[in-house]
């Protein structure tokens, strides 16, 4: 095609889908589900014991589980390269690990300080509005409509890892290493809700720093230690927003805000920090959700399928000009 048809199809085509009546609708952003599930991360609080790592990767390495694969014997455990399996030493989020404990450290100065040092979680923040679901061509990846969590089916995936790409927070791995590979992340223990347990990691925590609630319980409550007096007491809930267990800790001088409260359109995983955010590993990110965005430019480029009928029009006449002059 020489430039000039190009042009004049590429100038159609805008023509038509202007002159097809009412403007594409935008998705807009989604709504909390009525009975979303999640986790608060208080980094204040954290100590690095790595316990929610570690029984992270036990409770998933079963059927059902984020990491369980037909066939295995033990957890996937990431051992420090030519030493003997010991200790799991997993150093970031991998397609065998989906919970992860990082350190940052900026100086010499005090815990929680921008100059001291700070613990930092990372797991899927299951987003109100999540980009994985709405990239997955195949809906591999789903949003369960009353929890808000998003799982992952193995059986629909086609390895196009999209989901990847989407995710604001680069959450979901890509097994590189196995023959027959699957995308890794948090699913929130949703294996075990059938069981009336919980997230594994919140349950292992033995400080309160990771606490599993209804994610509008724990924005309150992330609300709440928001507006403490930094070096008062406060009794911080345990393991679960209704586990009625506590433990009392001093209130840390926080970041006056929480993240993941209104990050591209809100997260079901919050976290606090006395270290700003961005220093800690979390991106700075809009309001507006990548999901809408993207959602609002596929409406309307395939508002009708005007404008894949006129690419394939295009390509017909291609083909049909190309032929004669051969001819």
């Amino acid at each position: 095609m020489e430039r000039r048809d190009f042009l004049k199809l590429t100038a159609a085509s805008g023509l038509l889908i202007a002159a097809d009546g009412l403007p594409a609708q935008a998705s807009g952003a989604k709504e909390l589900p009525p009975g979303a599930v999640g986790l608060l991360y208080d980094a204040t609080l954290c100590i690095g014991c790595k316990a929610c790592v570690a029984s992270c990767k036990e409770t998933n390495s079963v059927p059902g589980g984020a990491l369980w694969s037909d066939g295995m014997k033990q957890p996937p455990y990431e051992t420090v390269t030519g030493e003997p399996p010991i200790w799991d030493a997993a150093s970031d989020l991998s397609g065998r690990t989906v919970n992860v404990i990082k350190a940052y450290r900026a100086g010499d100065g005090a815990k929680d300080t921008e100059g001291g040092y700070s613990f930092v979680k990372q797991q899927c923040m299951h987003c109100v509005h999540a980009a994985c679901v709405s990239a997955c061509p195949v809906s591999a990846m789903v949003k369960d409509p009353q929890t808000g969590v998003v799982t992952y089916n193995k059986d629909a995936c086609i390895g196009c890892r999209y989901c990847s790409i989407a995710c604001p927070f680069l959450i979901p791995r890509f097994e590189w290493d196995q023959a027959f590979p699957q995308i890794r992340k948090c699913q929130l223990c949703n294996h075990r809700l059938k069981e009336n347990k919980y997230a594994a990691c919140a349950e292992a925590c033995p400080v309160g720093a990771t606490v599993y609630g209804k994610t509008a319980d724990l924005r309150a409550e992330a609300e709440r230690r928001l507006a403490l007096q930094p070096g008062s007491y406060y009794e911080y809930p345990l393991n679960h927003m209704e586990s009625g267990r506590r433990v009392r800790s001093v209130v840390a001088n926080y970041q006056k805000q929480a993240y993941g409260l209104h990050e591209v359109g809100g997260t079901q995983c919050l976290v606090l920090s006395g270290v700003p955010f961005d220093r800690i590993g979390l991106p700075k990110l809009p309001e507006a959700a990548y999901a809408a965005k993207s959602e609002t430019l596929q409406h309307t480029l395939y508002k009708g399928m005007i404008a894949p009928g006129i690419l394939l029009a295009g390509l017909l006449f291609t083909a049909y000009k190309s032929t004669r002059d051969h001819e």
